[in-house]
């Protein structure tokens, strides 16, 4: 559906179509244009115009959320459309604003946000070529450090020292990238584009690197913290964090796989675990936390009951909880609040029925987005889902994908969903009638594909059929086999997979070894 445009905007799009009249015509532009100019050329992928508007940037801030979001002269929200094009003239066009001499506009900018910018699965841009977070961190290091060298090689007229411009950004940091945000943010001081890490994600680094740079990237404007993959962080590393380092302002905090295993607990372990929890209830501003894939059984209101604000997001999949973790969730002051829950790989059904619906109804008035993969939700349950989802009338995304349903329940189902007016994404399961008779849940890795593609497209089709009849075409339903789209994994997928080789590789190597010292 086509978005109105003002005539401003239709105006603009007309000036900066002929990229070399805009160019031109720049220094006869009022300064209150550049906003609409900007957004204009970013529809329209004028790199060069881009580049030159930031270049002479006559305001005091520049915020990307802001201009590429919904304003007055155009509706549509463009923060999403991560064009490689666009960005890359934003960057550079910075740096070329700090070393331009010509500029016909005083120099006042003091503050670019470039937090706005939105990772998505699906580009609308024409080059089709994106820039992703870890790929913006790079060259905003590397633009960094160019300035730098311009600046010791005294080729700058003196006013450009007196620059000085904090730019907000989301630091995505691998081994491949290290080096280069370690030397940018060693030399922040004398640059005049300060990098202010307010999100900072890493994957595939040793942990002596992860502690140096967490502290080099300035833990006190932190507010987002995600410790993803192969970033081998256990407990008593945590419990050194937090007490190493502060994080005043923190509001999400993602844990590694494997940080936290009940197992094996001693007494020092417990102590420890305790320690963890009043830190983080020392985080006045921590509201969302992830901790997938930990085993924390019985342990979950040792760790968020000294949390003094109440979590607005949750993600404890695959934790191992018990009955006791789960009342604990159902009737602790974070149920009322939690507007995305994590449920997943736990069996829901069988094991804590009554304490699940109670937390579902106690968050059901704020609850946006609901995951329940591999939960062993069957046919048989999907009256009880119906009636505990009904009151979740803000519902917007609701995952259950692994689940042994049929068809029909589907069918039934979706039927229901339509009834849910803020509902916009559905991830749903494989039909069990899909699959071969027998097949066990969960369903492995080797399996997951192994159904009957041309059955699945057209139950697929009916399912969507549901939805248009109830003129619910504003929902999309689909099936991620293997699980939904994160940007920053697909962005260093390759980096990723050399990781878990060589993972593997020294892992068979020890195995090798240990057995020959055996034999």
């Amino acid at each position: 559906r086509a978005t109105m445009k003002s005539l401003r905007f239709l105006s603009a799009e007309a000036f900066v179509s002929n990229a070399e009249f805009a160019r031109k015509s720049l220094s006869a532009v009022a300064y209150n244009l550049f906003p609409l100019l900007f957004k204009a050329s970013y529809l329209l992928e004028q790199g060069e115009v881009i580049h030159d508007l930031v270049e002479n940037w006559p305001l005091v801030d520049f915020n990307m959320g802001k201009l590429l979001g919904a304003t007055v002269d155009y509706q549509e929200d463009l923060s999403h459309r991560t064009c490689s094009v666009c960005l890359e003239s934003c960057l550079t066009g910075l740096r070329d604003y700090v070393l331009n001499n010509f500029s016909p506009y005083m120099k006042r900018l003091k503050v670019v946000d470039l937090t706005g910018i939105k990772d998505i699965e699906v580009q609308f841009c024409e080059c089709k070529k994106t820039m992703g977070r870890w790929a913006r961190t790079q060259l905003l290091s590397k633009l960094c450090l160019e300035l730098v060298v311009y600046l010791q090689q005294g080729q700058c007229n003196p006013g450009t020292f007196d620059v000085s411009i904090d730019v907000l950004i989301d630091l995505f940091v691998t081994e491949r990238n290290y080096e280069l945000v370690v030397e940018a943010l060693l030399k922040k001081c004398c640059c005049p584009l300060k990098i202010c890490c307010v999100a900072f994600r890493s994957d595939n680094l040793t942990l002596q690197k992860f502690f140096y740079i967490i502290k080099l990237a300035d833990p006190s404007l932190l507010r987002k913290l995600e410790i993803v993959h192969n970033v081998r962080l256990e407990m008593e590393h945590l419990e050194i964090l937090f007490n190493s380092i502060h994080f005043p302002v923190l509001m999400s905090l993602t844990l590694p796989a494997r940080t936290f295993n009940v197992q094996r607990f001693t007494a020092t372990d417990e102590q420890m675990l305790s320690n963890i929890g009043e830190k983080m209830g020392e985080m006045t501003h921590l509201t969302e936390l992830c901790m997938s894939f930990s085993i924390l059984t019985g342990r979950i209101q040792k760790l968020l009951s000294p949390l003094k604000t109440p979590l607005k997001m949750l993600d404890v999949s695959n934790c191992s909880l018990n009955h006791a973790d789960m009342a604990y969730l159902a009737n602790s002051f974070h149920a009322h609040h939690l507007e995305t829950l994590d449920l997943s790989g736990h069996d829901i059904p069988e094991l804590h029925p009554s304490t699940f619906f109670k937390l579902l109804s106690h968050s059901s008035s704020v609850l946006r987005s609901l995951t329940l993969e591999d939960c062993n939700i069957q046919d048989a349950h999907v009256n009880m889902l119906i009636l505990g989802l009904s009151p979740c009338q803000k519902l917007q995304e609701f995952k259950f994908v692994g689940n042994p349903l049929s068809s029909q329940a589907l069918k039934h189902l979706f039927t229901f969903l339509c009834e849910l007016p803020m509902l916009k994404t559905v991830e749903f399961p494989v039909p069990r009638d899909c699959y071969p008779i027998g097949i066990t849940y969960p369903i492995d890795d080797a399996s997951v594909c192994r159904f009957d593609h041309q059955k699945y497209e057209s139950i697929a089709e009916e399912l969507n059929l549901i939805l248009l009849q109830a003129n619910r075409e504003d929902v999309k339903a689909s099936t991620p086999l293997f699980g939904s789209y994160d940007a920053a994994v697909q962005e260093t997928n390759n980096e990723l997979g050399a990781y878990l080789i060589k993972s593997f590789k020294e892992t068979l190597e020890k195995f090798t070894t240990s057995f020959n010292k055996m034999s």
